[in-house]
């Protein structure tokens, strides 16, 4: 059980301000930048959202890719018929744990689900021969000697040489530099986290965006070796965040953005 900011117990799933002010991830920290209000919503009361379908299917890609890049890493791939396999286990595994509002349209979805991910495994640019470096891995960087906290992720894939890939699902075709500038929190995060990790520089980042449409597409997007200025920025922009939470300062910020947060309703009654 955690508690919230007065102490007292709300949900399961909030946490205490002491707790987010001792890691910060990508996620969480773009989730403050966008919105401050969305922030305390999701984080300290806790409040749960039931996943859309878009967000159904981003778990399910993640979940058949990890596999598909462990089978590599075992020397082992994955032949059409176990993608297949591997697909049903975790769709039926996610919806066991928490199921989607569907609305009757959960066949399709899963049909087009399968789909992109078949169409990305032809797609790909990573050689299916290629052995990752790395799988899922969960890194962390202490940042006690800025006054900071722990920063903390988890890398989708590194390729060998050094290169980060990290996958996204979406709905519409990316735009090169509106994805450079829209991830640049979070290439600069795994780019800080894989040094400390290895004690080397990455060799750049790969952002794989398997787009969803009638016929699906797959997107390639380099964002290159993060910068020293990259670095500083990151650490500013925490340093923001932590001072923000320790002044419980949760502003709204009402914008185009809102049509889509899945906490319009709390706000506007906020």
């Amino acid at each position: 059980m955690t508690v919230a900011l007065n102490g007292t117990a709300i949900n399961g799933s909030s946490r205490t301000k002491e707790e987010l002010l001792s890691t910060i991830s990508a996620s969480r920290l773009g989730s403050w930048l966008s919105c401050r209000l969305k922030f305390y919503f999701r984080y300290l009361a806790g409040i749960p959202k039931k996943p859309s379908p878009a967000m159904r299917v981003g778990t399910i890609v993640h979940a058949v890719l990890q596999q598909w890049n462990l089978a590599r890493w075992r020397k082992a791939p994955l032949q059409d018929d176990m993608v297949k396999t591997v697909f049903d286990q975790a769709w039926a595994n996610a919806e066991k744990e928490e199921a989607v509002n569907w609305q009757g349209e959960e066949e399709d979805t899963k049909t087009g689900a399968l789909n992109l991910i078949e169409a990305y495994l032809k797609q790909t640019p990573i050689p299916v021969d290629e052995r990752p470096e790395g799988v899922e891995v969960s890194v962390e960087k202490d940042l006690s000697k800025h006054g900071l906290p722990k920063l903390v992720g988890i890398i989708d894939l590194v390729r060998q040489g050094g290169k980060i890939v990290d996958f996204k699902t979406t709905g519409r075709t990316p735009d090169s530099e509106m994805v450079l500038h829209t991830t640049e929190l979070q290439t600069t995060t795994y780019s800080m986290l894989y040094r400390e990790a290895t004690d080397r520089e990455e060799s750049g980042v790969e952002l794989h965006h398997l787009v969803r449409l009638k016929t699906p597409k797959i997107i390639v997007t380099e964002a290159g070796q993060a910068t020293p200025r990259q670095h500083d920025k990151l650490l500013r922009l925490i340093g923001s965040y932590v001072h923000g939470v320790e002044m419980e300062d949760f502003t709204p910020a009402p914008g185009l953005q809102c049509a889509g947060c899945e906490f319009f309703n709390e706000c506007r009654r906020h």
